[in-house]
């Protein structure tokens, strides 16, 4: 009897916790040519540590498994982790190489949440792997800019590199760039706009756990979008199988991650405490 009454006030005493003195881990996914770098290069790292959150480390995939730079941050109680995907690469391969990223974060902190931060193609990548049900602790889902919904730049671009008599011509005025859109054909093909047989359709009607949805949409004031992802597609609640679910807030007009995103995260994060 003594017992129970016991594991009953522990019971009480954990639900009268502030929801503050619960350990998260924050994964932060990278986009389209990005990578963990981003993340610092943008200042919005440095916003997050001002306030709390600690340097945990950045994972990245090898032929030998997952190769880590460690940070001192790993028995913080809000902590940040980095990863380096190939980000040309097609949304499932992108997935592959995160999977035992996560395998390694579920078995050094079994009892702390996960909130997911992805920029642009890696919101999606998050979203995939959270729909394949490999973050199986997750609470809270953050994207920047993402192409839920797909976009017509990558059709373009694989309009522009398809192959064809003036390959050769194109191959030779295009320089870099345009054997960086060369091989990145495969990602382009996963993120046109979504249609039924293509993989975004897919995801976009599968069931998603039940966690909270943020979406920051580009295009202040208007949420029209930015000049690679128009807004509509950038916006989680015109996801069908997330419509109604997700909280969505408008800021900046460019693409790439800048400054203002690490105040906004920090407000939102604040937001997810209560």
């Amino acid at each position: 009897m003594i017992h129970t009454i016991f594991a009953l006030l522990i019971v009480l005493a954990n639900a009268l916790l502030p929801a503050s003195a619960r350990a998260d881990v924050m994964l932060m996914a990278h986009g389209y040519l990005g990578s963990a770098a981003s993340w610092e290069q943008s200042g919005i790292v440095q916003q997050l540590t001002s306030q709390g959150w600690e340097r945990a480390g950045i994972l990245m995939t090898t032929p030998a498994g997952v190769r880590e730079i460690p940070a001192p941050g790993q028995k913080a109680k809000n902590k940040i982790y980095l990863v380096d995907l190939p980000s040309i690469a097609p949304l499932t391969i992108q997935a592959d190489h995160l999977t035992p990223m996560l395998r390694l974060l579920n078995a050094r902190h079994p009892n702390e949440r996960f909130i997911l931060v992805g920029h642009s193609v890696g919101g999606v990548v998050l979203r995939l792997a959270l729909v394949r049900g490999e973050i199986p602790r997750a609470s809270t889902l953050i994207t920047l800019a993402a192409p839920h919904l797909g976009t017509p730049r990558a059709e373009q671009a694989l309009d522009a590199t398809d192959d064809g008599p003036m390959e050769i011509v194109k191959d030779f005025f295009g320089g870099g760039g345009y054997q960086t859109l060369k091989v990145s054909r495969g990602l382009y093909f996963d993120i046109v706009r979504q249609h039924p047989g293509s993989l975004l359709f897919w995801l976009n009607h599968q069931p998603h756990p039940a966690i909270r949805y943020l979406s920051i949409v580009r295009g202040d004031p208007f949420a029209m979008g930015d000049i690679l992802v128009p807004g509509i597609s950038q916006d989680l609640n015109n996801v069908p199988a997330l419509r109604g679910r997700a909280i969505t807030r408008i800021a900046g007009v460019g693409h790439e991650l800048a400054w203002p995103d690490g105040m906004l995260l920090l407000s939102l994060l604040k937001e997810n405490k209560k």
